[in-house]
């Protein structure tokens, strides 16, 4: 979702270079983003393919933030390099018409100098929605989280600020995590209700494996009265995975934002999903500029 509609014009040459493009997907039915050589079904495999059949050779992408089997995407970007050379309205009608239904391409446009659509990152964006409710949801199953037991909302944002600045995340990052330092920097994250729909909004400079779906999983428990509200602060002190509760099932997570320096060109989004934005002010739904530069250290988050 972006800020202002993209015209899909015919009078500009994207290519010869790298390109990026912006794009959703529905991660129901894909095991995650990366491409898995056993073939079963991935966002990078379907839209290397469609990315293909329009630059009329093969295409590797690489994507700001890989994401696990079951989680979404309102605004992921990603890049590859061509020497083929077509208009907007080509490279994104093109796309599309070889896309399966579940992914979609918004944008497409040249990438600046050395635009990185993973390295280049500042910071990313993922909202996590719960469906609080004592009735399991029929027609959203699978777009969102449920949990039968009343939440409080308050004590989870109460709990969750302890999470804010650089802290070492090792109690909230999957045993098999890969990256080489579990130490991030937490922009903002925030806990608000909407009738019967909790929603977890967070950015940080990258995400480790499983880090936002732990963290989730620990404000639960503070939310339902299991844990104490400082409990989520105690859990990050100890640098303990096993001390942080059950990881949060993975549909309800959703990548809602990547940013990038103003000069790569890369369009702003409207934080995602689209039936959730309407439950956060216009100023709630902006992207929120990181208070410095942070080092940019690769997204592993599913």
């Amino acid at each position: 979702m972006f800020l202002t509609p993209q015209p899909l014009t015919t009078d500009n040459a994207i290519g010869n270079g790298r390109v990026a493009i912006a794009f959703e997907y529905d991660g129901r039915h894909f095991h995650g983003w990366q491409f898995q050589k056993s073939g079963v079904r991935s966002v990078q495999a379907e839209l290397e393919k469609a990315v293909a059949k329009v630059a009329d050779h093969p295409v590797d992408l690489v994507c700001a933030g890989r994401t696990d089997a079951g989680v979404h995407a309102s605004f992921q970007i990603a890049h590859f390099d061509t020497p083929s050379v077509r208009n907007l309205r080509s490279w994104v009608m093109g796309m599309n018409t070889a896309l399966p239904d579940d992914i979609a391409v918004h944008w497409a446009g040249n990438g600046v100098d050395d635009f990185h659509a993973r390295f280049s990152a500042v910071y990313r964006r993922y909202r996590y929605i719960i469906y609080n409710h004592a009735v399991r949801p029929g027609i959203q199953r699978g777009q969102v989280s449920w949990n039968f037991r009343p939440l409080d909302e308050h004590r989870m944002q109460q709990a969750a600020q302890a999470l804010i600045g650089e802290h070492d995340f090792t109690s909230f990052r999957a045993a098999g995590c890969q990256s080489r330092t579990p130490v991030r920097y937490m922009e903002r994250i925030s806990v608000t209700r909407s009738g019967s729909y909790v929603v977890i909004d967070v950015q940080a400079n990258a995400f480790l494996h499983h880090m936002v779906r732990n963290i989730a999983g620990a404000l639960m428990d503070v939310g339902t009265g299991k844990e104490s509200v400082d409990w989520v602060g105690d859990v990050l002190e100890a640098r303990d995975r096993k001390l942080a509760g059950v990881t949060a099932p993975p549909h309800g997570l959703y990548l809602v934002d990547v940013g990038y320096p103003d000069g790569y060109g890369i369009p702003k989004a409207l934080c995602g999903p689209g039936f959730a934005s309407p439950w956060f002010s216009a100023e709630a739904n902006q992207p929120i500029p990181p208070s410095h530069i942070h080092p940019k250290q690769p997204v592993t988050e599913s």
